[in-house]
């Protein structure tokens, strides 16, 4: 049995909301590349069936860029991007710390990751994820 926690969170509007079993201590990556830095993502990343739509899957639109790998899913309301299928791990889900409910950023561990040289530190980040994600 893992060491698990439920976490719950959503857009900024609340039209799309989530739960997302998370390890109890878990750390985010910030990319600084051109997506992420611009809207400031910070990735949780977890494995498809540890993560839920609860609410608003009908509000959700998708932006594909670059390979078109990447599934980027937006509320169609608010514009708020809380999760996403990441071209490095299609078997998961990176879920925005920003946007999970009771979790403060100053109090998250938040690992760099080099996403301008992405095909150089893919491997990386790889590595170092849960596996089955």
């Amino acid at each position: 049995m893992r060491d698990q926690q439920t976490l719950t969170g959503g857009c900024h509007c609340g039209a799309v909301r989530f739960e997302v079993d998370a390890p109890k201590t878990f750390t985010v990556d910030e990319c600084n590349c051109s997506i992420c830095e611009a809207v400031g993502y910070l990735h949780l990343l977890v494995a498809k069936e540890d993560f839920r739509v609860t609410q608003g899957e009908d509000a959700l639109t998708d932006y594909r860029f670059g390979s078109g790998e990447a599934r980027h899913r937006f509320c169609s309301i608010c514009g708020v991007k809380s999760f996403y299928i990441p071209r490095s791990h299609p078997n998961g889900v990176a879920v925005n710390g920003r946007c999970l409910d009771d979790i403060r950023v100053e109090d998250l561990t938040i690992v760099p990751f080099d996403g301008r040289n992405w095909e150089a530190n893919v491997a990386a980040l790889r590595e170092r994820k849960p596996d089955g994600v």
